[in-house]
């Protein structure tokens, strides 16, 4: 029994690795614009602008809701089951638990020239939506990103967020900038907790 957890696990992980490959493997346009407020080390404070997403909240276990996620974004974004080319997309992937705890979120974000008008309606599933301008604190880190990595590096941007007076104003999400099959010392990822004004 504990051996197939371990092979549905291994399984799923594949999935995953291979749903975020294909996005960032085709190289995104651009990086998501943001000021910067401070730095601290790896540790930064950032001012987005306004953002317009594409994204999937699907329910069940982190892992292989994500797997679904990334999959149903990359055929939409990729034009799998609709007329029209490859649509522009930008560099992070952000997934994270959506507000109404309903399951897991994926969301790929769209350059910042790109008004939600002129995108093709996306399949069943997927959501077109504009995110407001936002401060987020954001800790910046390479190697595995395991369960374990999420979890020390968000307690630890958490201890610095309470350490400087701030507050959180949102659930933690992760960051992906590479293919997985980047190895993991090159790799960019990162914590972004949403921060109160």
């Amino acid at each position: 029994m504990q051996l197939n957890a371990k092979m549905i696990g291994a399984g799923v992980a594949a999935a995953v690795a291979a749903g975020v490959g294909y996005v960032l493997l085709n190289k995104p346009e651009e990086e998501a614009r943001f000021s910067t407020v401070t730095r601290d080390g790896a540790i930064s404070v950032r001012d987005y602008p306004g953002l317009l997403v594409a994204e999937v909240v699907v329910p069940g276990l982190r892992q292989a809701a994500l797997s679904v996620g990334f999959t149903r974004l990359a055929d939409y974004v990729f034009g799998k089951d609709r007329g029209g080319g490859r649509l522009p997309m930008t560099v992070p992937v952000l997934s994270d638990g959506d507000e109404d705890g309903r399951g897991w979120r994926t969301r790929f974000l769209m350059p910042a020239d790109v008004a939600i008008e002129s995108l093709p309606d996306p399949e069943a599933g997927v959501r077109l939506r504009k995110l407001p301008a936002r401060r987020i604190a954001a800790l910046r880190f390479a190697g595995v990103d395991s369960e374990g990595a999420f979890d020390a590096h968000e307690a630890e941007l958490r201890a610095w967020i309470g350490r400087n007076g701030l507050s959180a104003a949102g659930p933690v999400e992760h960051a992906f900038y590479n293919s997985p099959f980047t190895p993991a010392v090159l790799r960019r990822t990162e914590i972004l907790i949403p921060l109160a004004a």
